[in-house]
């Protein structure tokens, strides 16, 4: 059945109907009206799913997509025109330019964490580039899922757009349906096995995974201003958020003032009690409860300057806080994705970037200080898909900024101009007039103009600075 839906998507793409700037227009249009119109509907999808907030939901998920939205379609003409690029002389008269194709049929398997957001930020992307599209919806986050699955065959081209809902087989049937392109957003784990399957097929794919991303924090930074933002940016989604946080090193001279002030700003975020604070979200399932916990220190234990509690029935973990933690510690051994955040304490930024270079590649990479050169030393010493300084996960949510990981953490990036590039292939055109009095290098007046000119230009480099050889002969 999924080949099937593949196969008349096909059949859509191959009339053209979805290479017009009005056809994508359109369609960019409707997404807007989607989101919008049900605006209530989502958020009630959202609670459901994630325990998230109205404000939580729109902050999140909404407003990032609206954003994205209106820069894409604003540039959407600008970006699919042809881009003339220069000739290499050797051909000339001629002209070239590089032409942005659609793909064809692309599938996009979105994650549970945010349902919304890493569904409808690749959608607009590949319909801008006029694709034909397949959703394939988290099946965990249910009551989102189901609203996808209502909505979108109301307001989109149902004979590009389409929905296909199951469990993970259900992903499967669609690689192997042979489409142009896969667009995954998840694990590691599992973006690893989407990689395998599509390159039975030979099918080119965006991988946006995870990993521990990291945070440096010297100690020449204001600790409450630092703290205060990097709460918001670790328990959002209640720690489920793939470029949150994963884990502190601070600088050891101000590590314990460090956990102190990140216990106060948790206070001051959700209040004495987080479990009854309206702005706090749930685990996505109990299951999810049982791996983070897994990680906690026994109740009591030293290491927990605030949190611990949880309340499996409820899918609740407190906004937990661990000093001091070792990199032995189960915290470390995998990525947390849960609302609990270790700090370990190093004697420098050099000790932080060692520990770092022991993992793989982040998502993000997070760098707490003043001093520039501290900044530039690890940023140029540890890759990463993305860094952000003085405020962690808010470069995701920037149209101006491409998105993506490195090795482990994904492959591929988008929003704004990147996705342009992502959901297009770029196609190289050179065109020569056919005419004997044109022939550039092979007839006989100019032949031996050229002949000079590729002789200086191949000849052995000497002292003397060359002459641009880009001028017209």
């Amino acid at each position: 059945m999924n080949a099937d839906v593949v196969a008349r998507l096909r059949s859509t793409f191959r009339t053209g109907r979805t290479r017009s700037v009005e056809w994508r227009r359109g369609q960019l249009n409707a997404l807007e009206a989607m989101l919008l119109n049900h605006k209530e509907q989502w958020q009630r999808a959202l609670g459901e799913d994630l325990g998230k907030s109205p404000f939580e939901a729109t902050m999140t998920e909404i407003y990032p997509v609206i954003t994205e939205l209106k820069h894409t379609r604003r540039n959407l003409k600008k970006w699919h025109k042809d881009q003339p690029v220069r000739t290499p002389l050797q051909f000339f008269p001629a002209r070239s330019w590089v032409r942005y194709d659609p793909l064809g049929v692309v599938v996009i398997i979105s994650p549970w964490n945010y349902p919304l957001q890493l569904q409808f930020s690749p959608l607009m992307g590949a319909l801008a580039g006029g694709n034909c599209v397949v959703i394939k919806p988290s099946e965990i986050s249910s009551a989102v899922e189901q609203l996808f699955a209502e909505l979108v065959p109301r307001y989109f081209d149902q004979e590009a757009v389409a929905v296909v809902t199951g469990q993970a087989d259900a992903a499967t049937a669609l690689i192997d349906a042979r489409p142009d392109h896969v667009f995954f957003t998840g694990s590691t784990a599992t973006g690893t096995a989407v990689a395998e399957r599509a390159a039975r097929h030979l099918v080119p794919v965006t991988l946006e995974l995870g990993g521990k991303s990291p945070t440096y924090v010297h100690n020449d930074v204001d600790l409450h201003a630092a703290a205060r933002r990097i709460v918001w940016g670790k328990f959002v989604n209640a720690g489920q958020t793939c470029v949150a946080p994963d884990h502190i090193y601070a600088y050891q001279d101000i590590a314990a003032s460090l956990a102190e002030e990140l216990a106060r700003a948790v206070r001051e975020s959700f209040g004495a009690r987080p479990q009854e604070s309206e702005d706090y979200g749930r685990m996505i399932h109990t299951g999810a409860v049982d791996r983070v916990s897994a990680m906690l220190p026994a109740k009591g234990s030293e290491q927990i300057v605030c949190g611990g509690d949880v309340d499996r029935e409820d899918r609740y973990i407190a906004p937990t806080v661990l000093y001091p933690v070792a990199e032995s510690d189960p915290v470390m051994s995998e990525e947390i994705f849960g609302p609990v955040l270790p700090i370990l304490p190093v004697r420098g930024p050099q000790e932080a970037v060692q520990r770092m270079l022991t993992r793989d590649a982040p998502l993000a990479l997070y760098i707490f200080a003043t001093d520039k050169s501290v900044r530039d030393y690890i940023m140029d010493e540890v890759p990463s898909g993305g860094v952000s300084i003085g405020i962690p996960v808010a470069h995701v949510g920037s149209p101006y900024l491409p998105f993506g990981g490195k090795g482990a953490s994904g492959q591929g990036t988008y929003h704004g101009k990147w996705s342009r590039d992502t959901f297009t292939h770029q196609r190289a055109v050179l065109s020569k007039p056919l005419k004997p009095e044109t022939l550039g290098v092979i007839y006989p007046p100019i032949h031996g103009a050229v002949k000079s000119v590729l002789d200086r230009a191949t000849s052995p480099v000497g002292d003397k600075k060359r002459r641009h050889l880009g001028r017209r002969i």
